[in-house]
């Protein structure tokens, strides 16, 4: 397994190791110890996602609030997205900037969320099945989000906005200059 931290820290891309043969391949999708050395950071994961989306289904931006807050590992079992996270950890050096990656089947290839982010994703093929394992659960009442188009994010997402398909809640999510506002989003910054 290769982590790769991305712009955002800790943030990482993981690449799993892929063994192939004339039969097929054979991977670990997660193994606990390789995981957190990887990351250099304990995780213990508690609750596995699993989500279906046509094309242009846009879900997102979502977090869990304050002590609900969820680190995810993010992996695609079948089709391609445009994966987006956004970091929301105030005291963080890269807070209200956000990361736009493909993810895809073909390479195996995951997302690890730290907690503190607004997390996304677009279908980019003709369906995707996204499965994705929190370290929290989830609670209702910890729900936030932020608009998809919130302009001083400055998200360019990979399918024109006119064919995108989201829920009525995604559609009427406040921009983050609101969170800011209300003070309503995630606000410890820590390694967790």
């Amino acid at each position: 397994m290769k982590a790769t931290e991305t712009k955002l820290k800790g943030c990482f891309i993981i690449e799993p190791t892929i063994h192939e043969d004339e039969r097929g391949y054979f991977f670990e999708s997660y193994n606990q110890k390789d995981f957190c050395e990887a990351i250099n950071q304990e995780v213990t994961f508690v609750q596995d996602n699993q989500s279906f989306s046509k094309k242009g289904v846009l879900r997102g931006l979502h977090f869990q609030k304050g002590e609900h807050a969820q680190a995810k590992l993010v992996s695609v079992l079948e089709g391609r997205i445009q994966d987006v996270v956004v970091d929301l950890r105030k005291n963080s050096p890269t807070f209200g900037e956000h990361l736009s990656i493909e993810l895809k089947s073909e390479n195996k290839k995951q997302l690890f969320v730290p907690r503190g982010f607004a997390h996304g994703f677009l279908t980019l093929s003709d369906s995707a099945t996204v499965f994705y394992k929190c370290d929290n659960h989830h609670k209702k009442e910890a729900e936030g989000g932020i608009v998809y188009r919130d302009i001083d994010l400055g998200i360019e997402w990979k399918i024109n906005s006119k064919n995108l398909l989201l829920s009525d809640k995604d559609q009427k999510a406040p921009t983050l200059k609101n969170y800011l506002e209300t003070g309503q989003f995630y606000q410890n910054y820590s390694k967790k």
